[in-house]
């Protein structure tokens, strides 16, 4: 929407996953860019957020799964492969099994996709659209293998009852003025894309890439579970995953 509707010029948009997209932030290749929460705790004296904007969840969030063979609670000292897309998931999980479960999992950074985990892995962390394939491959097979499928947004509300923030529109303070002018354009077009996406789900999801894995139903249900606030509520939160993560040397 921010492209289709939204006066645009001035604007060159990038694709990239998560840590990819960090990495030119904080590089200086891109100026703006919905990033990693835990990039901006890491480099908070250097950036600042736009008000009002998150891609949060207030329980599941359907994107950011661990498949296990084991129930979580016997993960101990067992290898879990992390996608190494985004730090953000690797310290919530981390903070999970540390801080709420009372074990240490051997977290190990891989390259994953839902078709290329080893069949000796006891469990491993997917996110994104790598997530949502797998669940959806996992809950329809006709022979049903023992995996324990855990939503760690739906996990870090079970123990804290907050919203987790997985990511924030975050920019560099030092940008200049002739960047912040425009940064400030991009704040009102954002306002107006985000009012105008969540009025045209279903238009959405009739053009999404994943419309050949999820059905429209699913992806407007998948996309209505997201929260794009970043409230009283969310910033509790946050503040609480950024005690945690100091805690742990995450940050």
């Amino acid at each position: 929407m921010l492209e289709k509707e939204c006066d645009c010029s001035g604007y060159e948009f990038i694709e990239g996953v998560p840590s990819n997209v960090n990495r030119m932030l904080r590089d200086g290749k891109v100026d703006i860019s919905s990033s990693s929460s835990i990039e901006y705790l890491r480099n908070r004296d250097k950036y600042a957020f736009i008000e009002g904007h998150s891609i949060s969840s207030i329980g599941p969030v359907g994107s950011i799964i661990l498949f296990s063979r084991k129930p979580i609670e016997a993960l101990d000292v067992h290898t879990i492969l992390t996608s190494s897309q985004s730090a953000t998931s690797v310290a919530l999980l981390d903070i999970l099994l540390t801080k709420y479960l009372k074990i240490k999992g051997n977290l190990k950074s891989a390259k994953l996709t839902h078709c290329s985990v080893p069949s000796d892995v006891e469990a491993y962390l997917l996110i994104g659209d790598d997530a949502l394939k797998a669940v959806k491959y996992y809950r329809t097979r006709t022979v049903k293998e023992p995996f324990f499928i855990y939503d760690l947004g739906e996990l870090w509300h079970k123990y804290t009852g907050l919203p987790f923030t997985f990511a924030l529109w975050i920019y560099k303070k030092d940008c200049g003025k002739e960047k912040m002018d425009l940064i400030e354009k991009f704040k009102d077009d954002l306002n107006k894309a985000k009012k105008l996406a969540l009025n045209n789900l279903k238009e959405i999801a009739s053009k999404a890439p994943l419309r050949d894995v999820l059905t429209e139903e699913e992806l407007i249900a998948y996309w209505k579970n997201v929260s794009y606030a970043f409230g009283e509520k969310h910033k509790k939160g946050f503040e609480l995953f950024r005690k945690l993560a100091e805690e742990l040397g995450l940050i």
